[in-house]
């Protein structure tokens, strides 16, 4: 055990070093702000304070992607990225407890109030923002309903309808197991059937683990990426961890039913702002060909899609390079 504390103390100094912003211009900070009556926690880090600002939503809908930070240090050179634990999860949840209650429609409210924040500290008329899986849920509304406050949105691991969805991932996953001889999996999922209007959280997380766990280009995303990335995480205390974990059980049970119920049918196709989506080419979770089918029916001022090779779920943290690419080759001449 002593042994395994040196090398995770070990570990978190080095990355801290790697992340140090040695330019008189820039910004590394985190702290609390209050939003919705609640401490909130926020990470502000950029190379240079007059880069464009670009907000992260995490998906989960419980998972903070502060955690993913050192692989991303290389978008901090034309950035300055925003990450936000959300009320309810990791150093929010570390500060404040968990969430009394919780919906998007609570969360869109909060984000206002960060961007408001945002535009004052760092005096920026609008911003971009990057929507991750179930953050999506979350963003696009959000950019619908205001878009006086953005730049353009940044999507991607991109929820569309979620019944739609996971009908096919359900079926997707028990093509492969059936393929593998998993006869685990294939009772597993055999069990809780192939309509997910019939499945409760129990079921919904069945499905959502063996489609994790035998995704053939990034098996066992959660375990073996964020995890590990948490527990050797600067910004995360062992305690953190802990809320981290319980927050992301927490909140999704708490909007599993609003989850459930998500589509973007229901939204119209009209973007004031420009809009991009930058999606893993074989993401068998948020499944790309739906993705892809949505974007077909978006109108927007500009519009740009692009497709992560070797990426599945994830794709901005697998491939955190190509991904910076894409940002900066597509998203900066737009925004600027």
């Amino acid at each position: 055990m002593l042994a395994i504390m040196a090398t995770r103390g070990r570990r978190r100094r080095e990355i801290a070093e790697a992340l140090k912003i040695n330019n008189p211009h820039g910004i590394a900070e985190e702290h609390y702000v209050t939003v919705g009556g609640v401490e909130q926690w926020v990470q502000i880090r950029g190379e240079d304070r007059a880069n464009p600002v670009m907000l992260v939503l995490h998906g989960g809908p419980g998972s903070p992607y502060a955690v993913f930070t050192p692989l991303i240090r290389s978008w901090e050179k034309h950035f300055t990225v925003v990450q936000w634990d959300r009320r309810g999860v990791g150093k929010t949840r570390a500060r404040c407890g968990k969430a009394a209650t919780n919906s998007y429609a609570q969360m869109a409210e909060e984000a206002i109030e960060v961007i408001r924040f945002l535009q004052a500290k760092l005096s920026q008329e609008k911003i971009i923002l990057f929507a991750g899986s179930m953050g999506t849920l979350l963003g696009l509304p959000l950019v619908q309903k205001h878009p006086e406050l953005f730049s353009a949105i940044v999507c991607t691991d991109m929820y569309t309808d979620m019944r739609r969805n996971e009908a096919l991932g359900y079926q997707l996953t028990l093509d492969r197991v059936r393929a593998a001889g998993n006869t685990k999996a294939v009772a597993a999922l055999e069990k809780i059937g192939a309509d997910p209007a019939a499945w409760d959280l129990r079921a919904w997380q069945v499905k959502m683990d063996w489609t994790m766990k035998t995704d053939p280009v990034t098996p066992n995303g959660v375990t073996k990426l964020l995890f590990p990335l948490a527990l050797t995480s600067p910004i995360y205390s062992l305690g953190d961890v802990r809320h981290l974990l319980a927050g992301f059980l927490e909140t999704g049970r708490q909007l599993h039913a609003e989850i459930q119920a998500y589509s973007t049918d229901r939204l119209p196709t009209r973007f004031e702002v420009p809009f991009f989506l930058f999606q893993g080419a074989a993401d068998i979770l948020t499944i790309t060909s739906l993705a892809q089918d949505y974007f077909a029916t978006i109108d927007a001022p500009h519009k740009e899609i692009a497709l992560i090779e070797n990426a599945s779920h994830f794709a901005a943290f697998t491939q955190p390079e190509l991904f910076r690419q894409e940002l900066v080759g597509r998203v900066l001449p737009v925004v600027r």
